[in-house]
C-alpha cells in the first residue's frame, strides 16, 4: 500500500492544473481534504492515511480508490475490474477507542477492496460477514487511531480466544481488546496505557463482531 507521502503526491498531481502551474504545498493538499493543518502534519508524522475524507476526495474526482491506495493504473483496474469485491460500509457509524460513540443512522455504502486484500478478511467465503465502520478516540493507539477504517467479522463473536473485538455496552459502541477471565467476568483493555481496563459482566456486553482489519493485519 502506498504511504502517507505517495498518497499526497498523487493528490498534488491530480490537482495540479488547478494552480495553474504554481508550487502545491502540503498545506494546500490539507486544504483539499478539509483537514487542519495540525491534524495533517499529525498524520504526517504518524504515516496514518486519512480514509475518509480519501474516499471522499476520489468520489469526487472519479478516481479508484484502490489506485489511490495501491498505485495500480487505470488500465490495470478496468482489465482486471472481476479481481474487486465489495463490503459493506457504514460511513456515519463510529466505534470508539475512548469514551462510546455511536450515529443513530446507518448509512450504508459499498467499500472497494481489491483481490490481495480479501485474503487478510479470511478470504471469499467470509465477505458476507464482513461490515466496515469508522474509528473514534485514541485509546486504542497504536493499534488504532482517530479516522481509521477497521473492517470487522459479525460471524466470529466467540471471546474463549480474545482478540480485538467491536462491542456494545450501556456506554456505547467501542473498539477494545478483551480476554475473558477465570472466574467468567470479561476484560476490556485499551492498547493504550492511559486508559484503565474495564471489567464487565458477560450480559453487560453484546459483541458485534471481531475487527479483522484496517487496510492491514490486525495483531
Amino acid at each position: 500500500m502506498n504511504n502517507f507521502m505517495e498518497i499526497v503526491e498523487e493528490i498534488k498531481s491530480i490537482v495540479s492544473s488547478d494552480f495553474a502551474g504554481k508550487k502545491i504545498f502540503d498545506k494546500d493538499v490539507a486544504d483539499i481534504l478539509s483537514i487542519t493543518q495540525m491534524n495533517f502534519a499529525t498524520m504526517k508524522k504518524r504515516n496514518k492515511i486519512p480514509f475518509n475524507e480519501l474516499l471522499d476526495f476520489c468520489a469526487t474526482r472519479s478516481i479508484s480508490i484502490n489506485w489511490m491506495l495501491y498505485g495500480q493504473s487505470p488500465e490495470s483496474l478496468v482489465e482486471s475490474t472481476n479481481k474487486f469485491y465489495m463490503v459493506k460500509y457504514f460511513n456515519d457509524i463510529s466505534a470508539s477507542a475512548g469514551g462510546g460513540s455511536e450515529n443513530d443512522s446507518e448509512e450504508i455504502q459499498e467499500l472497494e477492496i481489491p483481490e490481495q486484500f480479501v485474503f487478510m478478511l479470511g478470504g471469499q467465503k467470509e465477505l458476507k460477514y464482513i461490515e466496515a465502520i469508522n474509528v473514534s478516540g485514541d485509546s486504542m493507539e497504536p493499534t488504532f487511531s482517530y479516522n481509521d477504517i477497521v473492517f470487522l467479522n459479525r460471524n466470529k463473536t466467540d471471546l474463549q480466544r480474545g482478540g480485538i473485538f467491536t462491542i456494545r455496552t450501556e456506554a456505547g459502541l467501542f473498539i477494545k481488546r478483551v480476554q475473558k477471565r477465570i472466574d467468567g467476568k470479561i476484560d476490556i483493555i485499551s492498547d493504550n496505557k492511559v486508559y484503565s481496563t474495564q471489567t464487565l459482566n458477560p450480559n453487560e456486553i453484546e459483541v458485534i463482531g471481531r475487527v479483522v482489519s484496517r487496510f492491514g493485519d490486525v495483531d
